[in-house]
């Protein structure tokens, strides 16, 4: 999946506007975008909307709950996995310790609902908190439900009290670099997908288009969306283009004779350009 746009868990009108969108998966949010006052009205709205979409054909839901360490999370499970949401985004981790104790307590409720056992999945938001940052190679054979990995900018500047995460050109200062490519490694070491983190100024599509096909280059496989109008370039940027398609056909083509190195373009090509070849043709067959 290229795309996650999150949607507030209260707002309706905001729940028609994201179907009109083309993202892979919208994230029903329990978490940042709702008041304190408004949390049992949210979970409610969240199930119904489950409950009323079981077609996942074309675009997956998600929920965001709250983090294991906050009394609101168990309530929101309760009231939601009834609607068997496709997985569960947990924000705020220190540890694979938590994705593994939401996992026990899916077990349980998908026991109580009738739900086929590990059928809910989980993405962890890994980077969120200072201490989390030296726990990410713990993710690996954690548990089989996790799905992916994502990191956050937004709250580990808070965490670390940093008045911004981005520099005078609007790069990411070091430390969110950092969280950034430790997200990454930690994703491809737990063999699971590595998602990229929210592009906030959702005003300016050029710079999120380019953002985006960096983090493909780096190695992400999709990133998290905020706003409807930002779901088009992240596709986009996600989705091979006519060219790397075929220059992914003509690699796989050339190592066909079965020999270890090959010469393309005047560049010598081993098994690593023969297997991001094969990752390319494969994303775009998943995009018919």
């Amino acid at each position: 999946m290229r795309s996650f746009l999150f949607v507030p868990g209260d707002s309706e009108r905001k729940f028609i506007k994201a179907e009109g969108s083309a993202a892979d998966a919208l994230v029903l949010d329990l978490e940042d975008a709702v008041a304190a006052d408004r949390i049992g009205i949210a979970r409610g709205m969240v199930r119904e909307y489950l409950s009323s979409h079981r077609d996942r054909t074309r675009t997956q839901l998600w929920v965001r709950i709250n983090p294991l360490s906050d009394e609101k999370a168990l309530p929101d499970l309760a009231a939601i996995v009834a609607g068997t949401p496709d997985g569960i985004l947990l924000p705020k981790t220190t540890s694979a310790n938590d994705a593994m104790l939401l996992d026990h307590y899916l077990s349980a409720l998908e026991v109580r609902e009738g739900i086929e056992a590990g059928s809910i999945r989980i993405m962890a938001v890994a980077t969120e908190t200072a201490a989390a940052m030296f726990t990410l190679g713990g993710y690996a054979g954690s548990t089989k439900r996790l799905w992916g990995l994502t990191w956050g900018a937004e709250d580990l500047s808070a965490a670390v009290g940093a008045s911004t995460n981005r520099d005078e050109n609007g790069d990411l200062e070091f430390t969110f670099k950092l969280a950034r490519s430790l997200c990454l490694l930690a994703a491809k070491s737990a063999d699971v997908e590595p998602i990229d983190t929210v592009f906030t100024n959702f005003k300016d599509s050029e710079a999120l288009f380019k953002e985006s096909q960096a983090a493909r280059r780096a190695g992400f496989t999709g990133k998290i969306a905020i706003h409807p109008d930002q779901v088009e370039p992240i596709n986009r940027a996600f989705t091979p283009s006519p060219e790397d398609v075929e220059y992914a056909n003509r690699v796989i083509a050339a190592f066909a004779a079965g020999v270890g190195t090959v010469g393309l373009d005047g560049k010598m090509l081993d098994m690593p350009h023969l297997k991001q070849a094969h990752r390319v043709i494969a994303m775009a067959q998943a995009r018919k």
